[in-house]
Parts: C-alpha cells; sequence; structure tokens
C-alpha cells in the first residue's frame, strides 16, 4: 500500500467509527429493585423497561427530585398505581 493513501483510509475508518451508533446496553439495569413505598412527591420521572433481549424482566426506574435513579419492584402493587399514574400524565400530553 502506498503512503499517499494511508491517510485517506484512516480518515475513513474515523468517519465511520465516529458516525456508527452506540450499541445498547446488553444487559438488566437494575441489579436490585425495592420494595418500600416512596412518595410520589418525591419523584420527577417513571421509566418502563419492558423486558426484551437486555432483561428478562420488566424494569421499573424512577429518578428522584434530588436526582437518585431508584430501581422499583414492578410486582409491587403501589409500583403499578406509579407507573399507571405516570404513563396517564404522558398519554394526556401528547
Amino acid at each position: 500500500m502506498s503512503l499517499s493513501l494511508l491517510p485517506l483510509l484512516l480518515a475513513a475508518v474515523a468517519a465511520l467509527c465516529w458516525g456508527a451508533p452506540p450499541a445498547g446496553e446488553l444487559r438488566c439495569r437494575c441489579v436490585r429493585a425495592i420494595a418500600e413505598r416512596i412518595p410520589p412527591r418525591h419523584l420527577v420521572q417513571v421509566e418502563l423497561v419492558p423486558e426484551g433481549p437486555h432483561c428478562a424482566v420488566p424494569e421499573v426506574i424512577a429518578t428522584t427530585k434530588q436526582g437518585h435513579t431508584l430501581c422499583l419492584s414492578p410486582s409491587v402493587p403501589w409500583v403499578k398505581l406509579l407507573v399507571a399514574r405516570f404513563l396517564g400524565r404522558y398519554v394526556a400530553r401528547s
């Protein structure tokens, strides 16, 4: 290979790597889920991550007003109500 083609090849490889989408995490985000009740007024966001190839169980991830991220047990009744409430807000805004 001639030395004049080397910079062109490096630029092409760099462009491909730079524009490539980041690979998603292929593991559960929640290592341990808590079941203790948390007052909804302390939460600013609730995210429901359905089960899939990345994780065998659904995950409920809540963010507090202080910026802490908590994993909530999706099988607990109060968490089910919380998810329905937050999803209801989202649907109402759409």
